[in-house]
């Protein structure tokens, strides 16, 4: 199997996650600040090698389950058709994982900041590429927005899909504004999370119905 240059690209993003721990390791604190509240406060510890060590291990085993999601989807044909922008995405919530865990050790290394300030740009353009991912997304098991509305027609698919596709780029540029506003940074982020992802499932049942009406 040819092993292409983004896979490459994500195998250093994960090796250079373990490297940091590795490194910093001997700096960290027994306890380490591992959770941050709305306010960008610490709330949270979890001991050094957990704190070292369980990020750069999730990321690696996410990186596996989406390697092995087109292998075993019922419809792995479709997921081919949009396969570079589903690697891309893979590529862009590694980094986004490395620098959600850089800022981790930064932070437990005594650099001052506020966690929840930081982390918005990150979430915006990660939003905003789930956008575009969603809109190249064709009907399968595991990606995009699977309601059993949208996996029975590939009509309310693309609809809704399209539709999911607008939401989750607005609700990027929101979140990436909202830096402007921190006290409300936090709940910015929640409410275009919920809006991204909750009214697109709503939208494809009622498509459906539609649909249904139509031949009925």
């Amino acid at each position: 199997m040819k092993i292409k240059k983004i896979d490459i690209a994500i195998l250093i993003l994960i090796i250079v996650s373990f490297g940091i721990a590795i490194y910093y390791g001997p700096e960290m604190p027994e306890q380490m600040a591992s959770h941050w509240n709305a306010k960008g406060e610490v709330d949270g510890h979890m001991s050094r090698f957990w704190g070292l060590y369980l990020m750069p291990g999730i990321t690696a085993l996410m990186y596996l389950m989406f390697l092995l999601i087109p292998k075993i989807d019922p419809l792995k044909k479709n997921i081919e058709k949009f396969r570079a922008y589903f690697d891309w995405f893979i590529l862009l919530m590694v980094a986004f994982l490395l620098y959600i865990y850089g800022l981790t050790i930064a932070a437990n290394l005594g650099y001052v900041f506020n966690m929840t300030t930081m982390i918005l740009p990150a979430v915006g353009v990660l939003f905003i590429y789930v956008g575009f991912l969603v809109e190249h997304a064709k009907r399968n098991w595991f990606i995009g927005i699977r309601t059993p509305w949208t996996l029975s027609s590939d009509e309310v698919w693309e609809k809704t899909h399209r539709l999911g596709g607008k939401l989750f780029k607005v609700a990027g540029v929101l979140v990436l504004l909202s830096f402007l506003f921190e006290s409300i940074a936090f709940w910015v982020i929640i409410a275009a999370a919920i809006i991204a992802g909750l009214y697109p499932v709503v939208y494809s049942y009622f498509e459906y119905e539609k649909l249904k009406g139509k031949k009925s």
